[in-house]
């Protein structure tokens, strides 16, 4: 599954990143690493962009980039 296929209040734990190149990097830099939890907060109308909290903060991400990452459910 991927982040974007979770929904508000659903938790997950990074698997994979499978985004390249500066999105990338990008992401790296913001802390989604393999490994991390997330939690979902929510998701706007359109499903573009996705509030996620990751090691307490919260980041906002294009559902583009959501699709590259892979998750594991979490209870």
């Amino acid at each position: 599954m991927n982040l974007s296929g979770l929904r508000p209040g659903e938790r997950g734990k990074i698997t994979r990143i499978g985004a390249v190149g500066p999105i990338r990097r990008r992401l790296m830099d913001m802390g989604v690493l393999v490994g991390v939890q997330v939690r979902v907060e929510k998701v706007a109308p359109l499903g573009d962009p996705i509030e996620i909290t990751i090691k307490s903060y919260k980041l906002s991400l294009r559902k583009k980039e959501a699709e590259e990452i892979t998750v594991e459910a979490v209870q």
